[in-house]
């Protein structure tokens, strides 16, 4: 026979962690339902952050101005990643890995100053 009491704290463990989730879930809307801050109007579901309407058509086309920021943000995102591990690296790299990001830095300003010059960061 299998002794199944070793799962005990598993189980416990679990057991715990599923309340206090669901707790952290439905705690805040419950109090925002007794207290009244849930009070939808036409500001609170108009779009904030993304700018186009969210209830619409889902196949509608974005805006390239979206894609191009979301891309200009990822490639600043790289260089940060890159550049720590490098500036700490760099007694041991010596000139090689010092013209290695300084190609990587020049490719990214070029890239920058391109969708500068195309207007991508320009809103109507």
């Amino acid at each position: 026979m299998v002794d199944l009491s070793q799962y005990l704290p598993i189980l416990i463990f679990i057991g715990v962690a599923l309340a206090l989730s669901s707790l952290f879930v439905f705690l805040p809307m419950g109090v925002a339902r007794l207290t009244g801050t849930h009070n939808p109007d036409a500001e609170k579901l108009s779009e904030y952050e993304c700018g186009f309407p969210a209830f619409e058509d889902p196949r509608s086309q974005f805006d390239v101005r979206f894609y191009l920021v979301a891309i200009l943000f990822i490639i600043f995102d790289l260089e940060a990643a890159f550049l720590f591990p490098w500036a700490v690296s760099l007694d041991v790299t010596l000139w090689a890995g010092w013209i290695g990001m300084m190609v990587f830095l020049t490719i990214l300003t070029v890239g920058f100053a391109y969708e500068w010059k195309k207007g991508a960061l320009e809103w109507d």
